[in-house]
């Protein structure tokens, strides 16, 4: 038994009796108590605990009052409401508050497991104010895939020098991000990164954003205006969908790269550029040459050195480590927790992310308010993420079933908080389990055959976790 406590406050002894034997089975330490009058005492007493289950106790205090006192003990401490099935909890569930939910009596090993695991995820991401690393998300580049590393490589190789670059890519596959890598890992880091939309200024506006204007240079133009050359003056100017950009606009552009000074509009001064220039498009250039909406000489000053970031369904192994560094950031700015089963990051890794990072980052936001410091299964995946397991992609399968060659992944990377080692081999196991016998029709033999294990090995595994109610008890028996 691990040293982590659950209390239990339940003044019907049966029920209290068998949610102790449960929780100390899967390895926890209960505390049981069945009056209120004792709370204050055990919570100061006994130690840290990881959640509290409320069900009937006695004493004088309302629910309502007791909570507030668990609150005020401890305002981080979770609570869970102990229901009999079909009956609804005498206090309503307040989303942001430390009553993160209700457990049904008698109590199912799943609905627990997850209320618990919730509870953690609770804990951690509320007490660890001051523990975070300064996250700028994306900084170093998220991932581990063939195609990651070399876009590492290219930002390490081109950093320091002021040479153009072009990064390619469909939309959502993180150009920005490398074009903030670019300029964090340049001499230029001290001074402003300043990125423009070329694709959202209007054509006729986008010399005065660029360039900047002397007042009364045209109808509205009541002060003198700085333009994102001048701003980024000793730093660098990203021009994101510069393929966007009018033919009229490019000729002028295509000056100041040759010449490296402009003017503002409505003025013959000259000023110097001391900017350096990275570009982004998710167009085809070449093809926008040949259909004459592109100038040739203007992409060749841009294309010094092209970087192409892979779609994300090229980079399939990055997305558990993308996920991961995403509820980091929502943790970090305390907009709640989300955790994802291997089943379901499963069938996100099989998906082809039209919208690439900017999709998968939505979508990890979504469920972090749909599933607050819950845990994600798949069938809890919006209907486009859903697939029968016979059409799950071989490398995948391939993965799963250790052949790790295929996909030619780096070795699994410790996470930085580390893990409980046993624990995870646990939900591993108890997730393939599950699968197994799903795919089985819950049948034990045919689930022993798919994950290449004795059928009395699996009934033994089966009892151990707590699996064969119901009608698949009935199949093990």
């Amino acid at each position: 038994m691990n040293d982590t406590k659950i209390l239990i406050i339940e003044a019907d002894a049966g029920r209290g009796c068998e949610l102790h034997a449960i929780l100390k089975f899967i390895n926890y330490t209960p505390v049981l108590i069945s009056d209120s009058s004792r709370l204050q005492s055990v919570l100061t007493e006994e130690g840290d605990f990881l959640a509290v289950l409320v069900g009937d106790y006695s004493g004088d205090k309302s629910l309502d009052a007791m909570l507030a006192g668990i609150h005020e003990l401890d305002e981080y401490l979770p609570i869970f409401l102990l229901a009999e099935k079909g009956k609804e909890p005498t206090v309503p569930i307040e989303p942001g508050s430390c009553v993160l939910g209700r457990i049904e009596l008698p109590p199912v090993y799943g609905q627990l497991t997850s209320a618990l695991h919730q509870a953690e995820v609770f804990q951690k991401s509320n007490r660890s104010e001051g523990q975070h690393r300064p996250i700028e998300l994306f900084r170093s580049l998220v991932g581990s895939s063939r195609g990651i590393q070399k876009v590492r490589k290219m930002i390490r190789q081109v950093a320091e020098s002021d040479a153009n670059v072009l990064i390619l890519g469909e939309s959502g596959t993180g150009k920005e991000v490398v074009a903030r890598n670019l300029h964090y890992f340049s001499s230029r880091r001290d001074n402003a990164f300043v990125p423009v939309n070329c694709g959202a200024i209007p054509g006729d506006l986008l010399e005065s954003e660029l360039f900047g204007h002397e007042k009364g240079a045209f109808t509205g133009a009541i002060t003198a205006r700085q333009g994102r050359f001048e701003l980024a003056d000793g730093g660098t100017l990203f021009l994101d969908e510069i393929g966007d950009m009018s033919m009229t606009m490019q000729v002028k552009l295509l000056r100041v790269l040759q010449e490296r000074t402009f003017e503002r509009v409505g003025s013959n001064a000259t000023l110097e550029a001391d900017v350096r220039i990275i570009a982004a498009t998710h167009r085809n250039l070449e093809e926008a040459i040949s259909e004459g909406s592109f100038r040739e000489d203007l992409y060749y000053r841009l294309n010094v050195f092209p970087i192409d970031m892979p779609p994300l369904r090229d980079r399939s192994e990055d997305i558990p480590l993308l996920i991961n560094e995403l509820i980091r950031r929502i943790e970090h700015e305390k907009r709640g927790s989300v955790r994802f089963s291997p089943a379901a990051i499963l069938a996100l890794c099989q998906y082809t992310w039209p919208g690439n990072v900017r999709e998968l980052a939505n979508l990890v936001e979504r469920l972090a308010i749909l599933h607050p410091f819950g845990i994600v299964e798949a069938s809890d995946l919006p209907e486009q993420f859903q697939f029968e397991p016979g059409m799950m992609k071989d490398a995948i399968s391939d993965a799963l079933i250790g052949h790790t060659d295929a996909l030619h992944m780096d070795e699994p990377r410790l996470p930085q908080d580390g893990l409980d080692l046993k624990q995870h081999l646990s939900c591993l196991e108890i997730s393939f389990i599950k699968q197994a016998l799903d795919d089985s029709g819950g049948i034990v033999a045919h689930a022993a055959k798919r994950l290449g294990m004795r059928r009395t090995t699996l009934v033994e595994k089966l009892r151990k976790y707590g699996l064969q109610r119901g009608a698949e008890s009935q199949r093990v028996q």
